[in-house]
């Protein structure tokens, strides 16, 4: 039984075989892979793109996918082993994982860091809870480490830009927001692209470094792959000849550092004179949901560099072509 809930789940020729599967179900071949059958979608946080997308999905292949919300209609979980479930989640998941496996055939689970520290979203707790559990296979609809599907979505979106990705040059960049977010996104951005053989530059302020574990498993797939990895807390330095500035928020890896609401961390949001380094040809891209004119200067999102909409869209490809692979 397969799941894909890390990068690890896949190879680099497996991550590639369903970009490239994806680029042919969205040039119009059918399928219907999930015929007869069922995806349940557990939401323990809120959801835009992934749950529509992933309805969606399961609809084009044939199947019906069920929605579920934690703690609105369905029970509040417990994901502690050997407790008194004295509090308020009167279920436990060895419990709701195993009677949800008799009733799909896929269970796609969101579960977001909750900023409990780099050691807690590495031991992503709540997704390997139901990995353990489950006897259907597992998707990740974002976890407290990971983002797999946006990861994939992200390099099909510069595959389709500049072709070849070897010759990609992406820059990661943080950029400030009003309160501490997750690192899932960038973290699977950095596992993905390094995967696919790209150049990548990780920028971010002094104390806003990604997991040491995530840039260790990086730096291995790229020793596969032939991808390079830079790391700058200059983001001019990052940004020279990229073809690809993505940005996204990210929270502290040091807790004494400066806020990312503080105004000297202002200069990080992308504004059109970021572009002034990058290639005449670079494109923005960002996952969405994103604040205006705090993350992204508004002349960014709304001009020809963007192609944030169209990266949104192809979450549909990717997780068509992954729900393929775990039933293949």
């Amino acid at each position: 039984m397969k799941h894909f809930t890390h990068f690890r789940d896949l190879s680099p020729a497996i991550a590639s075989a369903i970009i490239t599967r994806a680029r042919v179900l969205k040039s119009g071949e059918r399928s219907n892979a999930l015929a007869n059958k069922l995806l349940g979608l557990l939401f323990m946080d809120p959801s835009l793109r992934t749950r529509t997308s992933f309805d969606a999905a399961a609809t084009k292949l044939g199947g019906q996918a069920i929605p579920l919300d934690v703690g609105q209609g369905v029970w509040g979980l417990e994901f502690l082993d050997n407790i008194a479930m004295n509090g308020d989640k009167p279920e436990h998941v060895r419990e709701a994982a195993g009677v949800l496996s008799q009733y799909v055939d896929i269970l796609g689970v969101r579960a977001f860091s909750h900023g409990e520290g780099l050691a807690s979203d590495e031991a992503d707790r709540v997704i390997g809870a139901f990995r353990k559990h489950a006897t259907v296979p597992v998707i990740s609809l974002e976890s407290a480490r990971e983002h797999p599907c946006q990861g994939l979505a992200d390099l099909m979106t510069m595959q389709e830009e500049f072709g070849d990705l070897s010759q990609v040059n992406i820059a990661l960049s943080w950029a400030p927001h009003i309160k501490s977010l997750p690192r899932a996104v960038p973290n699977s951005v950095l596992l993905t692209a390094a995967a696919m053989g790209a150049k990548i530059k990780i920028a971010h302020p002094l104390g806003y470094a990604l997991a040491p574990e995530i840039t260790a498993e990086a730096i291995k797939l790229s020793e596969q792959t032939g991808a390079k990895i830079e790391f700058f807390t200059n983001q001019q330095s990052a940004l020279r000849g990229a073809h690809v500035l993505y940005a996204k928020s990210w929270g502290q890896t040091d807790a004494l550092v400066a806020p990312p609401n503080d105004p000297s961390l202002a200069s990080w949001m992308p504004t059109e004179k970021h572009f002034d380094l990058a290639d005449p040809k670079a494109i923005f891209m960002h996952c969405l949901p994103v604040r205006r004119g705090v993350e992204v200067a508004h002349e960014v999102l709304d001009g020809p560099h963007s192609r944030v909409l169209e990266e949104a869209g192809n979450r549909l490809w990717v997780q068509m072509a992954a729900l393929e692979y775990l039933l293949s």
